[in-house]
């Protein structure tokens, strides 16, 4: 009688592991830690030598993680923290999992639904053939305000998105970011929708994105505190294309941005020093960048972009022209150092106010603004 419990014993162990072994849950945990000095030489009329945090990818922590259901299917989740490395304080206006928070299913054949805050598609199917902190370039690479959300600026919360498969090199998706307001379905909601396709060395992409009533009046909203723009409507769509030559890759990414019925501009909508108000009016930013980058050697890489931006606010059509580039230097799989430099121009100001703002600095007194940075990143 011994030996037959112990025999249904060690068939029940075998049965929990031959279970376990089908599950394939994981749950891993990553993060990248992004640290520099930057020098600009006018910050609201004085030069300024500061450390900084996120110079080219925003430091994080996260939390993700798979379980497998069976037949292709999967349960997924991600919990993404920013935060800064120089004062140890939360990212993205004090949240705790600011960066991304979702849970939802993924199906080999069908795609992924998710449910959460989430990029939206001007992100996830365009950001990657730009220049800025999404991929291959930094903040300070990123078009006037971030006025495209190129850089992440802001996340959607309150979201359902949908990513397909891919299909022979194409994929497709879309979000949809609730209001959450009671009587108030189109009060500060967003959509977005965006395309990619790859084939061989050519990569392209499109994508379009509308944020109704953004801005910090709406808290529980889909874009409130870490907002942009403060605007009735705004309306963000582009495409871009990248080619491959050996270790060579160069690109072209067209943005326009439309805001009407907008009150404030740049990270003044946060409540910070940058940025400036309007009265109610229209604004838009039409963004042509050109970028490249080349590998040198395995460790060693160089890269750069052009963005000419044709704005039109405050009364006035600025005209904003960026130079902005890098090279890195890894010191293992992990571990890589870097310098950049962004020079930015802006010319047809007038008496509005508007003068050079490189994104992730406080803005010059003048037409014109320089930034150097020396830094280290690390991936964990």
């Amino acid at each position: 009688m011994k030996k037959s419990f112990m025999a249904l014993g060690v068939l029940g162990t075998l049965g929990l592991a031959a279970n376990a072994v089908h599950a394939q849950s994981s749950v891993t945990l990553y993060g990248l830690i992004d640290a520099g000095l930057t020098y600009t030489n006018n910050q609201h009329g004085s030069k300024n030598f500061q450390a900084t945090s996120g110079d080219i990818n925003g430091s994080r922590w996260g939390l993700r993680g798979s379980e497998d259901l069976g037949g292709g299917l999967r349960a997924i989740f991600t919990l993404e923290n920013g935060f800064s490395i120089q004062n140890g304080t939360l990212g993205q206006n004090g949240r705790e999992f600011g960066r991304q928070a979702f849970v939802g299913l993924s199906s080999d054949q069908y795609g992924a639904v998710t449910l959460g805050r989430q990029y939206d598609s001007v992100v996830d199917y365009l950001g990657p053939l730009a220049m800025t902190g999404t991929q291959y370039g930094g903040t300070h690479f990123a078009h006037p305000y971030d006025n495209d959300n190129l850089d992440n600026s802001f996340r959607v919360s309150n979201a359902i998105k949908y990513q397909s498969v891919n299909y022979g090199g194409l994929k497709v998706g879309g979000l949809y970011g609730f209001s959450n307001q009671s009587g108030g379905f189109t009060s500060n909601r967003a959509y977005s929708v965006g395309a990619s396709y790859n084939y061989g060395p050519l990569s392209a992409a499109l994508a379009y994105m509308q944020l109704n009533n953004s801005g910090p009046a709406f808290s529980n909203g889909a874009v409130s505190n870490d907002s942009t723009f403060t605007a009735g409507r705004q309306r963000t769509y582009g495409g871009g294309v990248n080619y491959a030559f050996g270790p060579a890759v160069v690109g072209v990414v067209v943005t326009r941005t439309q805001l009407n019925a907008a009150t404030a501009i740049g990270a003044y909508a946060s409540g910070t020093t940058n940025g400036f108000a309007l009265s109610n009016g229209s604004a838009s930013f039409t963004n042509y960048e050109v970028n490249g980058r080349y590998n040198l050697t395995p460790a060693l890489s160089f890269m750069g972009s052009y963005t000419f931006t044709d704005a039109k606010l405050a009364g006035v059509s600025p005209k904003y022209n960026q130079v902005s580039l890098r090279t890195n230097y890894a010191l293992s799989k992990r571990t890589d150092v870097y310098l950049e430099g962004v020079y930015q121009h802006v010319n047809g100001t007038g008496n509005s106010g508007v003068t050079a703002d490189i994104t992730g600095l406080s803005a010059s007194s003048t037409n014109s603004q320089v930034a150097a940075t020396i830094g280290i990143r690390t991936r964990f």
